[in-house]
């Protein structure tokens, strides 16, 4: 929606049938005519991301900006010692090796039309998690695999900044979305309790305006950075 207000056209990826979209995809085009497409397909797959970009470059041309957003938790939350490999696998290849290969290839398109065009706009940004630094032992893969996109984020930054590429990381809290419905009592009660400085959830606009922010330019000398979402649960408080 921030995008899409800020005069972007946008393809939306995700694993589920258009059909289980329900009215998402018809609202969104409500507010943008022609400029929403949905793009079925699990990036933890090498032929679902090739045939994702292939289709997204017939329909809208050169990527501008990547988001990776996509992530799953564990379907189950269990102690360290008993965290399996399928489980493990799972989390990994949705929330880093995904990403990893898809911003790979995304990066290389993005270096050919900055270098055909030197005044093309291009931006990465990575939707990582307060999980890459604090410890959560009944759902480890989640934090290692956040704790591994920040390292993509250092990595990518150093490669492209100097072709003028930016690479940066959001790093949210606790946001209402469908990840965290199941555990709505647990986290109303520890803001309630102080969790957060500002005693509230964080909203899925919080992070649509930090992203149209770096995608606008705002931080343009701020290769490779981390912007907190998180009410101010991080900080260090005595």
């Amino acid at each position: 929606m921030a995008l899409l207000s800020a005069g972007y056209r946008v393809a939306v990826n995700g694993v589920r049938e258009a059909d289980a979209l329900g009215n998402l995809l018809q609202d969104l085009n409500g507010e943008a005519p022609g400029r929403v497409m949905y793009v079925q397909g699990d990036i933890g797959r090498a032929d679902h991301r090739e045939g994702m970009l292939r289709r997204i470059e017939r329909e809208f041309g050169s990527l501008n900006v990547l988001v990776n957003n996509a992530g799953v938790a564990p379907r189950e939350r269990n102690d360290l010692l008993d965290l399996s490999e399928h489980s493990y696998d799972r989390v990994m290849d949705t929330n880093l090796k995904g990403p990893f290969l898809l911003t790979q290839a995304v990066a290389k398109s993005m270096l050919c039309s900055r270098r055909a065009h030197p005044d093309f706009a291009a931006t990465i940004i990575n939707i990582g998690s307060i999980s890459a630094t604090v410890a959560s032992i009944s759902r480890g893969q989640y934090c290692l695999s956040k704790a591994g996109m920040g390292m993509m984020t250092q990595l990518f930054a150093t490669r492209l900044a100097p072709e003028g590429i930016g690479v940066y990381e959001l790093r949210p809290g606790i946001i209402r979305t469908d990840m965290t419905s199941g555990v709505t009592e647990k986290y109303d009660k520890l803001i309630a309790e102080g969790l957060t400085l500002q005693p509230r959830w964080g909203l899925p606009e919080d992070v649509g305006r930090a992203v149209a922010s770096l995608v606008r330019g705002d931080f343009a000398y701020s290769p490779g950075q981390v912007i907190h979402i998180d009410g101010g649960l991080t900080l260090p408080r005595l």
